[in-house]
């Protein structure tokens, strides 16, 4: 996705990279802090343009909305390190912790920014604040976690990340409550493993980068312009195979991490959590399967914003990308053999 990039921009890539692994790397709570703060005024530069009204809105509702988090983050550490030794005060201490981090990765019930400041940006900074932006707060979140509070919020994020995908026109915004619905098994994963949870963050980052890829190349942002003309085949074939691993359909790879934490849960012996997280998923499955039926419906004129030079490698590209993601089965077999 760096190819997206203006040279320019490289620069805040940088910072907005060694910005987590400060966070993720520091042995204090104040390191933590300072790397979320110099990863939130990197980004803000990617996401701005001066000649565009609309990215000068998003980026300052995602820099109040972030200010806001990071607040709350500092003041419930401080809080945290007067009255430790209570445990009873401790116990809300750590769900204030907890609610700022979520509220940083756009988490349910803090999720009211989330699409609408991805209704403004670029299919690369879209790729970025769905699947970088979340890893610092994430790992941060698992150093000091409220079990019972975090297990609340996990359902509320399936839940909420399927319902709020119906009526939804904008490619940007369904992606955006489908980041929602799959933070949900993020946190999950986060809760029984962090090797899981490495490889469903992992995967999921891929399948995302491809969609994005795959939109930014068509020039598509809303529903309706997948319906309005004759895309290239081997695209609607990409755009489904990579709508179905994104659901977690199996034999696709999506299916891959999402089979072991449903197997995890059926150990625990916690059916209902389990029947909730497959239920969600399947909605989410059905909003991608009706988009992907229409598209393939409907044939029409080719509209003026369409691109309609591809480069042949970026084609090949994607065509391996897509091999990749039907191999899931396979390599699902050769983990459980």
């Amino acid at each position: 996705m760096l190819f997206l990039l203006n040279s320019n921009k490289m620069f805040f890539i940088f910072i907005l990279f060694f910005s987590t692994l400060i966070s993720i790397s520091s042995n204090s709570w104040l390191g933590c802090w300072i790397g979320l703060e110099i990863n939130l005024l990197s980004f803000i530069p990617l996401i701005s343009k001066t000649n565009n009204l609309l990215n000068s809105e998003t980026s300052l509702k995602y820099f109040l909305t972030q200010s806001i988090a990071s607040i709350n983050f500092l003041i419930s550490i401080m809080l945290l390190l007067i009255f430790m030794k209570n445990f009873e005060i401790n116990f809300i201490f750590s769900a204030l912790i907890n609610s700022s981090l979520l509220m940083k990765m756009g988490s349910v019930p803090f999720h009211f920014w989330f699409p609408n400041i991805m209704e403004g940006l670029s299919w690369l900074n879209c790729f970025i604040l769905m699947t970088w932006q979340k890893i610092a707060p994430m790992i941060i979140l698992s150093y000091y976690m409220n079990n019972n509070f975090i297990m609340f919020i996990l359902l509320m994020n399936v839940i909420i990340g399927a319902i709020g995908g119906f009526n939804q026109l904008s490619l940007r915004k369904l992606l955006a409550f489908s980041s929602i619905n799959n933070l949900g098994w993020l946190l999950l994963s986060l809760l029984i493993s962090e090797n899981l949870w490495l490889m469903y963050m992992f995967m999921y980052s891929f399948l995302i980068s491809i969609m994005c890829l795959l939109f930014y190349m068509l020039n598509i942002f809303y529903l309706n312009q997948l319906y309005n003309y004759n895309m290239n085949f081997i695209m609607k074939i990409s755009i489904l195979i990579n709508f179905m691993s994104l659901g977690g359909l199996p034999p696709f790879i999506g299916f891959f991490p999402k089979w072991i934490i449903i197997n995890f849960l059926m150990n625990f012996n916690l059916f209902i959590i389990c029947f909730i997280f497959i239920m969600m998923s399947l909605i989410m499955l059905f909003l991608y399967i009706r988009i992907i039926y229409s598209s393939f419906m409907f044939f029409n004129f080719k509209m003026k914003w369409f691109k309609t030079f591809i480069n042949n490698k970026i084609i090949i590209f994607i065509n391996m990308f897509n091999f990749i993601s039907l191999l899931g089965m396979i390599l699902s077999t050769m983990f459980f053999l």
